[in-house]
């Protein structure tokens, strides 16, 4: 694994910040009704993809997760202007619009999805790594979910199957701590996810999710399994600080609860190192804060000022209008 240094520390705390800042605008524009439908939040749970990106091989790793993906393809190094403009269904997004919030894609960048339906996206991770095994590449998938999905069948099956055929794929489950409203204690007859993956005799772990330096030692020591001999599977212990989605009153955990994980975020963790260590004063981290809010302001000042898709695209993403000439009429 690359040595975690200075320089580490320094783009955790920036690229962290970022992403909670770029929610948290996001959040605002959507109480304002520029963005529309779903919305849900990474807040707290950045270490979980600062540390993944540390330990993946980012010019041929792939990655794929649920429907909280907004700053993963930020982090695998799509355009954080396009992601906002997806958001705001504007042309200019990653989809042209027409994906939203839950559907961010960027086959450019390796990371497919974004996936809207729970658990879909599993058997999916499964099947990109099939794919690479198939033509011979040594690359493995990172195949992301939630504590909720990891209750669907479609996980024992994928286990199956990537166990049987050894496939290079890391399966990684963010527990942070509720599906939904619905605490993990209340979904099964035991509280450690990990041990699914024992029953396949998958090797499997759970990791302390918001300390960046454990997700990264884990996730490099989970890649180089599955390049070489196949399935590895990571509970994350993870948080996250807002809601499931911008609906969810949060009823069924205290303020208190929140307020004792905010102890231990991620972002705080690394600012402490830098201060600790001197490998960032005071004024260098304000600078970084400063840069942080511009970024953020840049992202929206694009998506507001892009245009709309035209309603033709809509119909091109569907039909190919040469087999539909009846279609025409409509462009």
């Amino acid at each position: 694994m690359k040595k975690i240094t200075k320089e580490t520390y320094l783009n955790w705390y920036k690229d962290m910040l970022f992403w909670r800042k770029f929610e948290d605008k996001l959040a605002a524009v959507y109480i304002q009704q520029k963005v529309r439908g779903f919305l849900h939040l990474y807040n707290g749970q950045e270490a979980v993809l600062a540390g993944a990106l540390h330990a993946m091989d980012l010019t041929k790793d792939k990655m794929i997760t649920a429907y909280r993906n907004h700053v993963q393809p930020i982090g695998m190094g799509v355009d954080p202007k396009r992601v906002m403009a997806e958001l705001y269904g504007k042309a200019t997004g990653t989809s042209q619009g027409l994906g939203g919030s839950m559907h961010i894609f960027s086959k450019e960048h390796r990371f497919y999805g974004g996936h809207g339906i729970v658990g879909g996206q599993i058997p999916l991770g499964a099947g990109l790594a099939f794919a690479d095994k198939y033509k011979g590449s040594d690359a493995v998938t990172l195949t992301c979910f939630g504590d909720g999905a990891a209750r669907q069948g479609s996980l024992h099956e994928t286990f199956n199957m990537a166990m049987l055929w050894k496939l290079p794929v890391v399966f990684i489950v963010e527990n942070n701590g509720y599906a939904m409203g619905t605490s993990v204690e209340r979904t099964a007859n035991h509280e450690d996810i990990w041990k699914l993956g024992l029953g396949y005799e998958m090797p499997s772990k759970a990791v302390d999710g918001m300390n960046p330096v454990k997700v990264a030692e884990a996730v490099y020591e989970a890649i180089e399994h599955a390049r070489k001999e196949g399935p590895y599977f990571l509970e994350m212990k993870t948080y996250r600080y807002r809601g499931h989605s911008m609906s969810d009153a949060q009823h069924y955990r205290t303020k208190e609860e929140v307020a004792e994980y905010k102890k231990i975020d991620p972002i705080t963790q690394v600012k402490d190192i830098l201060l600790e260590k001197n490998y960032a004063t005071e004024e260098a981290i304000e600078k970084i804060d400063k840069e942080v809010k511009a970024m953020v302001a840049e992202c929206e000042k694009f998506a507001e000022e892009s245009p709309y898709p035209e309603k033709n695209v809509m119909y091109d993403v569907v039909y190919q209008q040469e087999d539909y000439p009846f279609l025409k009429h409509r462009m």
